[in-house]
């Protein structure tokens, strides 16, 4: 109900334009409206009454699908260590480094993105897939972990860095 258009023509003219996620939030809730608002760009269509929860775990579902960057499943390298995003295992000097899944996943992360500073708040919302600020501090247990295994001397990091205040990164070329 919206003044000289309605929701299905803004959505087809923002779409024409752009790729920015869309959520419709609207009244017609026929099955016909549904479809006709997915098919020209919507990305979700939330019908009245609807939870202002559920909307929200929606627009960040959809903000996470648009965030990803293209997966590639080449090995990255670092310096000596190898992390084989296909095997899920990584080498370090030639010798298998035993992490765990989450270890594992934070060092893709990490390592995909060498020197993109992450939030432990952003790391464990790439891991889990929403965020929860009581799981903030285990990130840090992690960090601590990975860096005795993959470190030569866990105290003064190569690989893996503190951006105090912030989160950690992974060193990138400036960083080496």
């Amino acid at each position: 109900m919206l003044p000289g258009l309605d929701g299905l023509e803004v959505c087809w003219k923002i779409r024409k334009n752009n790729d920015i996620p869309i959520i419709m939030l609207t009244a017609r809730d026929e099955e016909s409206d549904r479809l006709i608002g997915l098919e020209i760009g919507a990305d979700d269509y939330v019908t009245k009454p609807f939870s202002p929860k559920e909307v929200i775990a929606r627009a960040k579902a959809i903000l996470r699908l648009a965030n990803k960057e293209v997966v590639s499943h080449e090995p990255i390298k670092a310096g000596t260590m190898i992390i084989d995003l296909e095997r899920h295992h990584i080498t370090n000097g030639g010798q298998i480094v035993d992490v765990t899944p989450t270890e594992f996943k934070i060092m893709e992360i990490l390592a995909g993105n060498a020197g993109k500073v992450y939030s432990r708040l952003q790391i464990v919302e790439q891991i889990q897939g929403y965020s929860f600020e009581r799981y903030e501090r285990t990130i840090d247990a992690h960090i601590k972990n990975l860096r005795r295994k993959i470190e030569i001397n866990s105290k003064e990091p190569h690989y893996i860095h503190t951006v105090y205040g912030i989160g950690y990164k992974f060193a990138g070329e400036a960083d080496e």
